[in-house]
């Protein structure tokens, strides 16, 4: 099915199957494609002819919706194995924020999900991140390893240096209460980078 075809299947309420396809095409066409529809702000949507009350809030449901079946594929307990068993998760939960958000995976010495916690908020181009409450956060759950996580709002997955140095200095203070950091992933825009991959850990 395309992403009209879906979208359609919806939004259909009494309007006629052609009806809907045609509202879900003029939708797509007007903002310039499903992620920016699905994210898109109540006004917006209510402003098109066609849009009421029902169907701007079952638009504006699908990013949440998304965002939680994601999150039930990485329940506590589930063990991870590689960052691609990460990825999904970590790019549904963070990667659209028109903020900064910093966030640890909390793990047990078999790699299993403890919890995950979004740590620290930040503006469109930063975050503060403080070493001392990652460990605290840590040590609460009694957790033997941590995967970092951080998007980047601009869509960019690269590391900064910024992202470097916090990285050394969260394995530093977690290594000093024999906390392993396995893995910094970078979310961008469709693309995950993990520094442990780039051999920046």
């Amino acid at each position: 099915m395309s992403d009209a075809d879906l979208l359609a299947a919806l939004i259909h309420s009494g309007s006629g199957v052609n009806a809907a396809h045609e509202l879900a095409d003029r939708l797509l066409s007007r903002f310039g494609g499903l992620r920016q529809l699905l994210h898109a702000d109540a006004d917006a949507l209510m402003a098109e002819h066609g849009i009421g009350v029902s169907r701007s809030a079952i638009i504006r449901a699908l990013p949440e919706l998304a965002r939680r079946y994601y999150e039930a594929s990485l329940p506590p307990g589930r063990r991870i194995r590689s960052p691609k068993d990460t990825e999904a998760y970590l790019q549904a939960r963070i990667r659209d924020l028109g903020h900064e958000m910093f966030c640890c995976l909390f793990l047990d010495n078999r790699h299993r999900v403890l919890r995950f916690d979004e740590m620290f908020r930040g503006t469109i181009d930063g975050t503060s991140v403080y070493p001392r409450e990652v460990v605290k956060e840590a040590l609460a759950v009694n957790a033997a390893a941590v995967i970092l996580a951080h998007n980047h709002p601009s869509g960019v997955a690269e590391p900064s240096q910024a992202d470097k140095r916090i990285t050394q200095q969260l394995k530093s203070a977690l290594g000093l209460v024999d906390i392993r950091l396995l893995d910094h992933l970078i979310i961008g825009a469709g693309k995950s980078t993990s520094m442990a991959s780039r051999g920046l850990l």
